[in-house]
C-alpha cells in the first residue's frame, strides 16, 4: 500500500499558536488547524513501502546545524485569478535553502523525480475555494507579521492522510539537526 509523502518543519508550539490567532476574517475560508501547521520542504508523493524506507535511510544521512527562522509577512497564491492559499512567509534564510536543497537531493537519491516546481518557503494558514470571501482584509490586518525567532532542531518526513475535513499529518520519521559546538 502507498503512502502520501513529504518532509516538512513544524512551528513549536508557541508559533502555532501565534499564527492560529492571526487565522480568522475571510468567510468560508478552511482554516487550518494546529495539527496541520508547518512549512513543506519538499512534497514526495505517493511512495510504496521499499521507496519510503529508501527515502528515510537517505534523509538520515544529511548533516548540517541547527538555525533560526522567523515568520514573516502573508501572501496568497493564485491560479488563473481566484485565490486558493493564504499563508506566512519566512524571512530570506540561507540555511533553510541549505536544508531544503539537501532534501531535494536526498529525495533524488532515493529514487524520486526532481521537482519541478519553485521552493517557496511558507506555512499555509488557510485554503480558499469560489465560495470564499475576499482576503483582502485578512492581507492587509496580517501584512506586518513578525514572530519571534524559532530554533529548528530538527525536520520530519509526514504521511498525509486525506479527509474531507482537511488533511491529517502523521509524522514517520524525525531527523534531528546538529547542536552548535
Amino acid at each position: 500500500m502507498n503512502r502520501r509523502l513529504f518532509i516538512g518543519l513544524r512551528p513549536p508550539a508557541a508559533i502555532r499558536a501565534k499564527l492560529l490567532g492571526e487565522m480568522h476574517g475571510v468567510d468560508h475560508a478552511r482554516w487550518q488547524d494546529d495539527g496541520q501547521l508547518h512549512l513543506t520542504l519538499r512534497y514526495v508523493g505517493e511512495a510504496d513501502h521499499r521507496l519510503a524506507e529508501d527515502l528515510g535511510l537517505e534523509l538520515g544521512r544529511i548533516a548540517m546545524p541547527r538555525f533560526t527562522l522567523r515568520l514573516e509577512g502573508t501572501g496568497v497564491f493564485e491560479k488563473k485569478d481566484l485565490v486558493h492559499t493564504l499563508w506566512a512567509g519566512l524571512a530570506d534564510n540561507p540555511e533553510l535553502d541549505r536544508l531544503q536543497g539537501k532534501v531535494e537531493r536526498a529525495c533524488q537519491a532515493a529514487g524520486f523525480k526532481q521537482e519541478s516546481r519553485q521552493f517557496i518557503p511558507h506555512v499555509t494558514l488557510a485554503r480558499m475555494n469560489a465560495r470564499s470571501g475576499s482576503p483582502i482584509v485578512f492581507l492587509q490586518r496580517a501584512a506586518g507579521l513578525r514572530l519571534p525567532d524559532w530554533d529548528v532542531e530538527e525536520f520530519t518526513l509526514f504521511e498525509s492522510h486525506l479527509r474531507p475535513e482537511g488533511s491529517l499529518y502523521e509524522p514517520i520519521m524525525r531527523f534531528g539537526l546538529e547542536a552548535a559546538s
